[in-house]
């Protein structure tokens, strides 16, 4: 029942889009009603048909249970860019008989023996380049699992990775740290919080080589006009984690649009900058939260923790 919503939704939302920008030509109403039935268009001010004999995108036969809906939908699995064959994987089998399990004539059987060749030798030439693919987004589905990483940041990863591939750009380079870069690209162009410590970790790679990709990849795939990161997103991640109170929290957003406009705060890392304004937040309001545990919350080093309080007192002081 609930498959059937789902279909019916959809089913409004594409009449919705076919309907938007038509136009009565009588009362110049944009209030329209289209009759799936009769295939027309009809302005439901004044009745006038503005369009008939539509094809309709309505479905040809009726589901009316959730079982009857899945044995006649007809779409299969959508391509994406993580997976390497695209979803569009292609395999003709050694069988003399087809999909309906009937026996292939010999007139079409040296047609098939062809398109069987033909089928083996394209996937020996790509072997290699399959197999890296493979392994690659194997990887990005485990990392995508591990940071809860939307479908979106996916995609864009297994694109910007692909382009690489395709530049040779992996020769000579650890496939984890050039997914790794992959990943952070992608999280900074869609404005995802997500550092390159946190991806290498999750991929159990260096992180310090993954960065070096990332600077290739910007070079080489002229990647230009990222997002900057605001400090602002990690201070309300932070304040979550730790547990912090409103009012500390609204004390350190304050803190922090003074910090933003003084030239200390300039080229300091977003991250260690926005624990560092929320500690000396709690501070001022007499909160009591440790170093550690501030710092296990904003998922930095203590020392790191420490260094930028420093240049915040400096500020207030």
């Amino acid at each position: 029942m609930l498959s059937s919503n789902y279909a019916q939704k959809d089913y409004q939302n594409r009449e919705a889009e076919r309907n938007s920008g038509v136009e009565c030509s009588l009362c110049n109403s944009t209030l329209t009603i289209f009759d799936a039935e009769a295939g027309e268009i009809v302005c439901s001010n004044c009745g006038v048909v503005i369009q008939e004999n539509i094809e309709s995108l309505e479905k040809e036969w009726r589901a009316y249970t959730t079982e009857a809906l899945r044995g006649k939908e007809r779409s299969g699995m959508p391509t994406s860019l993580a997976i390497h064959d695209r979803g569009l994987s292609t395999y003709i089998s050694d069988s003399h008989t087809d999909a309906a399990g009937a026996i292939i004539s010999p007139e079409q059987m040296s047609k098939i023996r062809r398109l069987q060749k033909w089928n083996k030798i394209s996937n020996f030439n790509s072997r290699a380049y399959t197999r890296n693919l493979k392994n690659a987004f194997a990887l990005l589905s485990r990392i995508k699992d591990k940071l809860s990483l939307t479908d979106a940041v996916t995609e864009k990863a297994a694109y910007y990775y692909r382009k690489a591939l395709t530049k040779k750009l992996i020769k000579g380079r650890s496939i984890e740290a050039m997914i790794v870069a992959c990943i952070y690209a992608a999280c900074r162009e869609l404005s995802i919080l997500r550092t390159l410590e946190e991806i290498a970790k999750a991929a159990n790679t260096d992180k310090v080589f993954a960065g070096k990709c990332y600077r290739l990849l910007l070079r080489h795939l002229k990647i230009q006009n990222l997002p900057l990161v605001d400090c602002g997103n990690y201070l309300s991640r932070t304040a979550n984690n730790a547990n912090v109170s409103e009012k500390s929290y609204r004390k350190a957003l304050e803190m922090l649009s003074m910090v933003k406009k003084d030239p200390i705060s300039f080229g300091k890392d977003p991250n260690a900058l926005a624990v560092a304004v929320l500690y000396a937040a709690c501070i001022k309001e007499g909160e009591k939260v440790s170093q550690g545990r501030m710092a296990l919350a904003g998922n930095t080093s203590i020392v790191s923790l420490r260094k930028r309080f420093a240049d915040v007192i400096k500020i207030f002081s």
